[in-house]
């Protein structure tokens, strides 16, 4: 009988949905001890105003994972500095963010949890209670002790990672290097072959300019870096092609014949994934120690405590983590 696994689940700003997704999923049967990281009390006043029953369950981390009941959920406490109202955001909250995500990173460095799902923060208001914050991400690598991570985003059916993430579209063809490039394409596999189970990955590699450079006409980029990085990475148990056009890559009949696509910027792949997948899709850290998984959008403060929040890409969070923690091979 296969171990129930335990995982982290950040309630993120509790001024905005995080709160109400996370009650929304303790509706539904998990296959997992979700352990929700978050002040009780604002799970208890955001469930009666969302007018959904609750059952709240404070962990026993020294006790082996046990299954919710539908209505229940597990939670590891930690306090808000100030009572919460929904949709309005208070910096005095801000350090409490710090607080939940540092719980999680611990937990994950020591095993206490096989992955940690998030939920989304909000980065201003975190930034303005003077603390220096530029996202998860970064966050989670720099607690591990990690130079460098890739952002992946992941329907069921496709997987796209990003050589560069967020970044002004003038400085993108500067930042691409063979050097960067190389330790992308090598956290991708890495990640393919031991998180998601895939012993001989296949990974397409778009080209940066269009038509992947036409053949130097359009643009260098593909035969001074990109197509080098290709040709030295391949290898007997993984396949690497391209440069690809994005716009010729992107078709179904081509995709089933790869785990996943390297895109060279945000704005090249993820409309592409999202158009595929919105609402069900799910952010992957690559490069990471540990499983770290979150939704595909933001903490919608205008949506928070009036029901119309859906959990479907939290859900979807949580089931890729469950997945690729099933999947993991040792290191």
């Amino acid at each position: 009988m296969t171990p129930i696994k335990r995982i982290a689940l950040t309630a993120g700003e509790p001024a905005g949905i995080g709160p109400d997704l996370c009650i929304q999923i303790a509706q539904q049967q998990q296959q997992v001890q979700l352990v929700v990281i978050a002040d009780p009390d604002l799970l208890r006043e955001r469930a009666k105003q969302l007018n959904i029953q609750l059952r709240l369950i404070e962990v026993d981390l020294s006790q082996p994972p046990q299954l919710a009941e539908q209505g229940e959920l597990f939670y590891l406490p930690v306090n808000l500095a100030e009572p919460v109202a929904a949709g309005q955001l208070n910096r005095a909250n801000g350090l409490y963010v710090i607080q939940s995500l540092q719980m999680a990173l611990d937990g994950c460095l020591n095993n206490t949890f096989s992955a940690v799902v998030t939920a989304p923060v909000h980065k201003g208001v975190i930034n303005d209670a003077g603390v220096e914050f530029s996202g998860h991400t970064e966050f989670f690598a720099e607690g591990a002790g990690v130079d460098k991570v890739v952002m992946m985003l992941a329907t069921e059916q496709l997987r796209v990672a990003l050589a560069t993430t967020h970044l002004p579209l003038r400085d993108v063809a500067d930042a691409i290097t063979q050097d960067s490039l190389n330790k992308v394409l090598s956290i991708t596999l890495n990640s393919l072959r031991k998180q998601f189970g895939i012993d001989k990955p296949r990974i397409a590699v778009c080209g940066l300019n269009p038509h992947a450079g036409e053949g130097g006409h359009l643009g260098k980029e593909e035969i001074t870096v990109i197509q080098p990085v290709i040709d030295a990475m391949q290898s007997d148990d993984a396949t690497i092609t391209g440069a690809w056009p994005a716009d010729t890559i992107f078709n179904q009949d081509k995709l089933r014949d790869y785990d996943a696509v390297l895109a060279m910027f945000h704005d090249q792949g993820l409309p592409v994934l999202k158009h595929h997948g919105f609402g069900k899709a799910v952010n992957i850290t690559l490069g990471l120690p540990f499983i770290r998984t979150s939704v595909d959008h933001g903490t919608a403060l205008d949506l928070a405590a009036t029901g119309a929040a859906k959990a479907t890409s939290l859900q979807a969070a949580i089931d890729m983590a469950i997945t690729m923690a099933n999947s993991q091979h040792p290191s």
